[in-house]
């Protein structure tokens, strides 16, 4: 069995951590669907996991970059992780806002 069919069965669900905002004032936090993102990106639902999580990519991106630059220094490092998290910010916050101001 490998690592991707593991994480493409419909079992990984039940795994997630659940949301305990959601679950006690009944509205989505700034990170409700990030673990159902990532399983899709798994399973190679690209477009579904942008469409549940958009700064899902952003994110990965910024970790990805945060963990180059723990074992290997490289010019502008800092700056690019800054203005990675400043993106990944504001999509989050348009994102919450387009699902509970404007819906």
């Amino acid at each position: 069995m490998t690592l991707l069919t593991l994480f493409s069965s419909s079992g990984l669900e039940e795994y997630m951590l659940p949301c305990y905002t959601k679950q006690y004032f009944g509205i989505d936090c700034f990170g409700c669907g990030i673990q159902r993102s990532l399983a899709l990106i798994l399973q190679g639902e690209f477009v579904e996991a942008f469409k549940m999580y958009p700064a899902i990519y952003t994110l990965i991106l910024l970790f990805g970059v945060i963990g180059v630059n723990i074992f290997y220094k490289f010019n502008y490092a800092q700056r690019l992780i800054r203005d990675l998290a400043i993106i990944s910010f504001v999509i989050i916050a348009i994102n919450f806002i387009i699902k509970h101001v404007i819906n």
